[in-house]
């Protein structure tokens, strides 16, 4: 049975192409169930005798994989491809791989192109396209007879506009054929509301060759200091502190809903193997890693999503698009710090399930940039994301080298430029500002530790 919004977008949709149109966006809030909507799409096309063919392209091997799943189970069929089927799977970086008489035959056939989160594919004619959005732009748009894009997050971390969609002037905001926010899915149950914790210290000692420094918030160290924010993020009394966080809120969870899971987004693999570590040995709680050095990543992920395993530990295989409805806890430890990638990975913990309790935690450090994200995350399209510069596409790549290089990097320069951190211990070592979060106070290693709630959607 569809969601009222998924039947409002597909009849949008049909009667948009009908009038002529062939690229349709809709923007719909992660977790909402956007690839559901686009394979109902897709049948309706097929009923209405409106194309012949249906192909889809996501950013990873384990979302093309759940994409195949779900749309041939509603279009009764296998889609992989073969001759017979109404279609198939693929990731972006498969396009580099598709002969231009691919596109030739496709041409001759009426096909429906589905672009997943489209915000991956940057570039438009005359401009500096990366090598997905040039493939959009000179292959796929001219070839298909209709595109449906497909986005939680429509905006980049480049300058780059995105391939296939319009733009107003002079500002460059976005334009959505169908829109549905956070706060239409939380009201609506289709989305739990999210609860994003921020974690802080007011007594920060910093240890060089000098004389102590001494900082009142996590911001003042990075801004005063020398100090890298990797440096919070390997700290050990940091990340006891905010995994111990996490790990009571999601034993709180489970008590209710008893295979509810948590993701822990590290920031290289030596983290997410400390991480690991931390979790088994001093928390005794059972946990799996998944990276893309391993061989039957997708295999792991996929038997985590139906088991009963507290934690899955990642670095930037489960960031977007990965359906695992069960996680509800998450603590957000990537060095990565774009909006765009935030809400990705908030976003993994929203989808709701059947037990009564859908309450969604995501706990983060108090740095500048998070905070704000975590303040704003209100807006769907936040004015510091229409246009802004950080890192490329390269930084979610699951199998990219740069992303391997950068994360070899992180440990790199955490050994070489970090000076001893020491969070100083106090007699009121614990202050929530939340009498939801109640850790012992024994237990705390960080000294004036305390914590923000920010809940989203929750008003009068």
């Amino acid at each position: 049975m569809l969601r009222l919004w998924q039947s409002e977008c597909i009849s949008n949709a049909i009667d948009y192409y009908k009038n002529g149109h062939r690229h349709f966006l809709a923007q719909a809030t992660p977790g909402a169930g956007k690839t559901r909507m686009a394979a109902y799409l897709a049948k309706a096309l097929f009923d209405n005798n409106m194309i012949d063919l249906v192909i889809c392209f996501s950013p990873s091997k384990t979302v093309a994989l759940d994409i195949q799943k779900t749309f041939a189970d509603i279009l009764d069929c296998t889609f992989t491809g073969q001759v017979a089927t109404l279609g198939c799977s693929m990731t972006y970086q498969s396009m580099q791989y598709l002969h231009h008489d691919f596109w030739k035959t496709i041409s001759r056939r009426r096909v429906l192109c589905v672009f997943d989160e489209i915000h991956h594919c940057g570039g438009n004619e005359g401009s500096d396209n990366n090598s997905w959005g040039q493939s959009l732009v000179h292959d796929i748009q001219h070839a298909v007879l209709y595109t449906l894009a497909l986005t939680g997050t429509p905006w980049r971390s480049d300058e780059l506009p995105i391939s296939l969609l319009s733009y107003t002037d002079p500002e460059d905001k976005v334009i959505c054929n169908y829109q549905y926010s956070l706060k239409q899915a939380v009201n609506d149950g289709v989305c739990r509301r999210p609860n994003i914790t921020l974690i802080d210290s007011d007594k920060i000692s910093l240890q060089s060759s000098t004389e102590p420094e001494h900082f009142s918030s996590i911001n003042a160290l990075l801004e005063n200091s020398n100090t890298h924010y990797s440096c919070v993020l390997n700290n050990n009394d940091a990340l006891n502190t905010i995994i111990e966080l996490a790990v009571n809120k999601l034993k709180t969870i489970r008590q209710i809903s008893v295979k509810a899971g948590g993701l822990i987004v590290a920031a290289s693999i030596i983290h997410a193997q400390k991480i690991i570590q931390i979790l088994k040995q001093q928390f005794n709680q059972t946990c799996v890693l998944v990276t893309y050095k391993d061989k039957h990543s997708n295999n792991i992920i996929e038997s985590f999503k139906y088991s009963a395993t507290q934690w899955i530990v990642s670095i930037g295989m489960i960031s977007e698009g990965t359906d695992i409805p069960r996680l509800q806890v998450c603590c957000y430890l990537s060095n990565i710090r774009t909006e765009l990638y935030f809400r990705q990975v908030l976003g993994r913990i929203l989808r709701t399930t059947n037990p009564a309790n859908q309450d969604a935690w995501l706990y983060t450090f108090a740095e500048s940039n998070l905070v704000r994200f975590a303040e704003q995350i209100e807006i769907d399209i936040p004015e510091s994301c229409s246009r802004i510069t950080m890192f490329n596409d390269s930084y979610y790549s699951e199998r990219n080298q740069e992303h391997t290089q950068y994360s070899t990097n992180i440990d790199t320069e955490v050994e070489d430029h970090c000076y001893t951190i020491d969070w100083e211990n106090d007699e009121n070592a614990f202050i929530a500002e939340s009498n939801d979060i109640q850790t012992p106070h024994s237990a705390l290693t960080l000294g004036q530790y305390h914590t923000r709630v920010i809940s989203a959607f929750i008003y009068g």
